[in-house]
């Protein structure tokens, strides 16, 4: 029963260390991230950093936020080494370190789940252009990255928001009203966070099960094995009410 025990504090440990560092990159690239947005001209950009609202589907917790008078400017940032592979459309992605290769959720997704969120909570505002952006600040290689939407170093992130710099479509005044409105609605209190954290894992997790289950994340259908241009894949048994696809 002692050594039981010991082996169970054992691994214990270790996948608490292996999410404290997960933690700490996290924190490291949203921070370098920070660094280069206050580059932006103060008095046409307001920054928002860690913002997290809760919608009408739950909580959204987004890296940063960039209010200016051309656009809202929704940042997700990712701190991974190797290189990097992903379609915007797939629901992961592969970093590869050598011959060892780890999934993550595709960060395109994830930000447009955070674009959703800042739309319902700024619904009566007009005007509004959202530009979602795929930050990754570590040393991490781009190799096979296909995307339209933005996905780049953190060194280039600058020069991707300035590029945006055309006709406003909203005054600098709305501006500061809607960097008002998400201060104002940015939980702070730390044990709603944590929960947040939590349930993110908790879907993850589910999800995850789902998948190896052979059942749709999405819709509880079967997934099914079916051909592609590109060979073998699985999707959903309701095609095309449900498009979800999964890798072999």
């Amino acid at each position: 029963m002692g050594l039981i025990l010991i082996i169970f504090l054992i691994i214990l440990f270790f996948l608490l260390l292996k999410l404290n560092i997960y933690k700490t990159k996290g924190s490291i690239g949203e921070l370098r991230v920070a660094k280069q947005l206050m580059k932006l001209p103060e008095d046409e950009y307001f920054i928002l950093n860690d913002l997290l609202i809760e919608t009408s589907k739950g909580s959204s917790q987004i890296d940063h936020v960039v209010v200016s008078t051309y656009g809202i400017f929704v940042i997700e940032t990712k701190n991974y080494n190797g290189w990097i592979h992903g379609n915007e459309n797939s629901e992961y992605w592969t970093q590869s370190i050598y011959r060892y290769k780890t999934k993550f959720r595709n960060p395109i997704k994830q930000n447009w789940a955070h674009v959703y969120a800042l739309r319902e909570v700024l619904s009566d505002f007009e005007n509004l252009f959202y530009y979602p952006i795929i930050v990754f600040a570590g040393s991490g290689e781009l190799l096979n990255v296909t995307s339209n939407i933005p996905v780049l170093y953190d060194y280039d992130l600058i020069d991707v928001i300035l590029c945006k710099r055309n006709v406003p479509s909203i005054s600098v005044e709305k501006a500061r009203e809607i960097t008002d409105r998400l201060n104002n609605i940015n939980i702070l209190d730390k044990k709603y966070r944590k929960n947040h954290v939590y349930q993110v894992h908790k879907n993850i997790s589910d999800r995850e099960d789902k998948i190896e289950s052979l059942i749709c994340p999405k819709c509880n259908g079967r997934l099914v094995i079916r051909d592609g241009k590109y060979g073998e894949f699985y999707g959903c048994s309701n095609y095309p009410n449900c498009k979800f696809t999964q890798n072999i």
